[in-house]
């Protein structure tokens, strides 16, 4: 029914934040160098969400064998290869000899210290080409963590798999897939500042390269909590978005080697919709591998596509934001938001979301179903602002759309603390979810992510 895969790893993930501080935002930052401002949170948020996209953003980094790519969409591309490295996929064990070129970004200090920081990118990679993303970050008490990688990526699959990396840490954070966390968010430090790397590869010889147009982190440190403030219905009250509805459920048993199929596939579905939204969808061409006895092959051909080959599942976060940017002129970015409110701000402006929650089902009413990690759609608002959901979790397609109460589905989505079925504590997302939108989005749109810090 829903991708319970991610429910481990977001346990593991969120553990730090089922014990942490409120007090974080107390913690003393080290010195560090700071970015230019992306635009700010209103209010009193711990996230902070910044992005390196413009040709004068590429141009405050530190680039080895890169150059500036400008016109409609900036970005950096591979010049001249700065050397040539081996790399062995670990999931062929293939071992190929590949030209590379780095760029590094300028240090981005925190406005309050994180506890987590989930990366995301937008990127074109022809046949022959890749990418690895990586972090150096720095703690509040002034050590720095290790350059951790965050990912290796391709939009194709023939060259290398996309894979996040296991068993990273340092005894004050790890990586869980996806995802930096604080190990011990009660006595240890938190996340001061970070950089962003980005190692473009490509055969040698060739004339290819991956161009890099959007790079970005969201650094949050959520409260533990159990319950989130109540919103009351705001701007987006009454409007509903014509996204249209995909259910993975009528996927299961399709391309098993994809995470067990649809039961698994909210992620990508949820994705999907999304995609189709904006207008942009895969080419008959693009999906020619899928069985044509299959309803809405686009739905395994996004499967396929965000698939980490290291998770053995189609959730990862960034995989997904970084799959719906291959579209023509699309974005996609990981973010959290604060509240209701704000998911009512981009509804009001046109922008569905995506989001990440975990419940029982006796906490969310009209689901059917309870779930450790479940992906949906936000598509709008009942005039009383309950949320109206396209969810994937369901036997049809006339069956995805859902109307969910606005307290209950607030508070499984924001909260970072939950009880499971036997009364244990477990975590939960802390608002979490996926923003994709055109590259050149409209003006009303350009203002809702802004005041997100969001450009």
């Amino acid at each position: 029914m829903t991708d319970s895969r991610p429910a481990t790893r977001r346990t593991v993930i969120a553990a730090a934040l089922a014990t942490a501080a409120t007090a974080a935002m107390g913690s003393p930052a080290a010195a560090s160098p700071a970015a230019a401002p992306a635009g700010r949170r209103r209010g009193n948020s711990t996230v902070d969400y910044r992005a390196w996209t413009s040709a004068l953003d590429w141009r405050t980094g530190t680039g080895k064998g890169t150059r500036v790519v400008t016109g409609r969409r900036p970005g950096i591309a591979l010049a001249s290869p700065a050397g040539t490295t081996a790399y062995t996929d670990p999931h062929t064990g293939r071992t190929a000899s590949w030209e590379y070129a780095v760029w590094t970004s300028p240090a981005h200090r925190l406005p309050v210290p994180a506890s987590e920081l989930v990366a995301s990118w937008n990127a074109h990679t022809p046949a022959g080409t890749w990418i690895r993303i990586e972090m150096l970050g720095t703690y509040t008490d002034g050590t720095d963590t290790p350059w951790y990688t965050l990912g290796v990526w391709a939009s194709g699959d023939q060259d290398v798999r996309r894979t996040s990396v296991d068993d990273q840490g340092d005894g004050k954070s790890s990586i869980w897939t996806d995802t930096f966390s604080i190990d011990d968010t009660d006595t240890g430090p938190r996340l001061a500042s970070y950089r962003l790397r980005v190692t473009l590869h490509r055969a040698p010889g060739s004339g290819a390269t991956p161009v890099v147009w959007r790079l970005g982190a969201m650094g949050s440190d959520v409260p533990a909590r159990f319950e989130v403030p109540a919103t009351a219905p705001g701007v987006g009250a009454g409007v509903e978005l014509n996204v249209p509805r995909y259910s993975q459920n009528i996927h299961i048993g399709q391309y098993p080697e994809y995470d067990n199929g649809g039961e698994a596939w909210c992620s990508p579905t949820s994705t999907q919709m999304i995609v189709e939204y904006w207008g942009r969808r895969p080419s008959a061409e693009d999906l020619a591998w899928v069985n044509p006895e299959y309803a809405d092959p686009q739905v395994c051909h996004a499967a396929r596509f965000t698939y980490d080959y290291q998770y053995a599942g189609c959730g990862n976060w960034p995989f997904n934001t970084a799959y719906a940017a291959t579209y023509p002129g699309m974005q996609g970015i990981v973010t959290r938001l604060d509240s209701l409110t704000d998911a009512e701000r981009l509804i009001r402006a046109g922008i569905p979301l995506i989001t990440s929650q975990s419940f029982m089902e006796s906490e969310l009413d009209g689901a059917g179903y309870g779930t450790a990690g479940h992906l949906m759609t936000v598509i709008g608002f009942t005039e009383d602002g309950d949320v109206i959901a396209n969810d994937p979790a369901s036997d049809s397609n006339e069956a995805v759309r859902r109307v969910y109460k606005r307290r209950q589905f607030e508070n499984i989505w924001l909260r970072t603390k939950r009880y499971n079925a036997e009364g244990q504590v477990r975590s939960g997302t802390g608002g979490i979810c996926y923003i994709l939108f055109p590259a050149k989005p409209a003006p009303s749109q350009h203002r809702a992510l802004r005041r997100l810090g969001i450009r």
